[in-house]
């Protein structure tokens, strides 16, 4: 049974463009609908999030997802948004990085047969002997040069240059569009708001070669509270692929959304029904310290991507690094936890000479070190006679303290100063 998919958009805030007729097709029959992933890497990471849940609510409602991946148009390379021409890559690169992106896929869409079972396409399949005098004939005839150079695309490039290459994509990918309607009976596209160009260049082309109605429909770009931009961190995208970026990691960047951020996501990354939503928002709004809606969209989202046994880990290794573990608990993690929850955390190396000289927790904490925890033995002794330094979760009472630090599989130290400061310190 079909439900209402505009609106179900609507309330989650997930509508920026919408040609009109768009919810008239959607409520009037089951329709086919897609969205295009350029395969420029192995992995999808959580900017693409915002499509492929589209896709899902599209096929929640009843109405047939289709994922395109662009093994033909990542050979091209989209210029929308785009300050300077991407680096092309090999079809090789390009193959491998697609059969990555459909098994990512999969853990969204129900690929079962069926009137709404999601389907895979590939566009390298049709342009593949697409010959180029063919498609400037058949294809580049039916819109102007006037047409394509009002896309924003382009007049944003046109000081900066851009290349025969990149112009023509909007024609590539229109063409995508005008191919799925004619062999998947495709009525729909749709695709982030800086897509709406190069989406209305294909209805455009449907319009002027068949005199057929497309429709097409875009979601906002999503924007963080304060500003900066939403799926990167200081060691850059957020994956989907677990060794990209670890799950304890992945856990952890919704785990620490702003409250006006976590409200916002939830609606959007996550399937929960508007009522449940609105109790989440209310229920963390009676008590916003115990973060309530992060964990409730960590938990979701963590699960979704990886799995029941990542998230549980994820909140194991949490709790160890942030609330009263032992040092027994915190040798239960196995090393590649422990160096994903250490991720970004700084670092010093010591030599296993070094080491085996049995120092001190001064001497090991400041010149060994190599002034990284703390500057000088005296800012190391006078923090630790304050009760401030914990070496693999015990505190550390005496500055002559020798010979009691275990390593955590033969190789670490994980020093903590005072609350938040987490060092970790490798033997090598």
């Amino acid at each position: 049974m079909r439900t209402n998919f505009i609106e179900e958009l609507r309330w989650r805030g997930m509508i920026h463009d919408m040609m009109p007729g768009t919810e008239e097709q959607l409520q009037k029959e089951t329709t086919s609908g897609y969205i295009g992933f350029d395969p420029t890497a192995d992995s999808l990471h959580i900017g693409n999030l915002v499509q492929i849940m589209t896709l899902v609510h599209f096929q929640r409602c009843g109405h047939k997802p289709v994922a395109l991946v662009g093994g033909a148009t990542g050979m091209v390379g989209d210029p929308s948004g785009k300050s300077a021409e991407r680096n092309l890559l090999s079809e090789e690169v390009l193959r491998h990085n697609q059969s990555c992106v459909q098994k990512q896929l999969e853990k969204f869409l129900d690929f079962s047969p069926g009137v709404n079972g999601a389907e895979l396409v590939n566009n390298y399949d049709w342009f593949k002997d697409f010959k180029f005098l063919d498609f400037i004939r058949d294809v580049g005839k039916h819109i102007t040069i006037n047409y394509m150079m009002a896309k924003d695309s382009v007049k944003n490039r046109l000081e900066t240059g851009m290349s025969f290459t990149e112009f023509s994509y909007q024609l590539v990918q229109g063409y995508d569009f005008y191919y799925l309607y004619n062999h998947k009976n495709c009525k729909l596209q749709m695709g982030g708001s800086d897509q709406w160009g190069n989406i209305v260049t294909g209805t455009e082309l449907i319009r002027r070669k068949t005199n057929g109605d497309a429709f097409a429909l875009t979601t906002p770009l999503i924007k963080k509270a304060d500003g900066t931009k939403f799926g990167k961190t200081e060691q850059g995208n957020v994956w989907l692929d677990a060794k990209r970026t670890s799950p304890y990691t992945f856990y952890q960047y919704w785990l620490n959304a702003s409250d006006e951020d976590a409200a916002n996501f939830i609606k959007i990354f996550t399937t929960k029904p508007k009522e449940e939503i609105d109790a989440l928002i209310q229920e963390h709004a009676q008590a916003p310290h115990l973060r309530k809606l992060q964990q409730a969209l960590a938990q979701d989202i963590t699960i979704r991507v990886h799995s029941e046994g990542d998230y549980q880990q994820a909140v194991k290794a949490s709790g160890i690094l942030f609330g009263n573990a032992t040092t027994e608990e915190l040798q239960s993690l196995d090393e590649q936890l422990l160096l994903s929850v250490m991720e970004g955390v700084p670092k010093a190396a010591i030599s296993r000479s070094a080491w085996d000289s049995n120092p001190s927790a001064t001497d090991l904490l400041s010149e060994m070190t190599q002034g990284i925890i703390f500057a000088s033995k005296g800012e190391a002794r006078k923090m630790i006679q304050g009760g401030g330094v914990s070496i693999n979760k015990n505190k550390v009472a005496d500055p002559n303290q020798k010979g009691s630090f275990s390593l955590l599989h033969n190789r670490y130290l994980l020093a903590q100063k005072g609350k938040k400061n987490y060092y970790l310190i490798v033997v090598e």
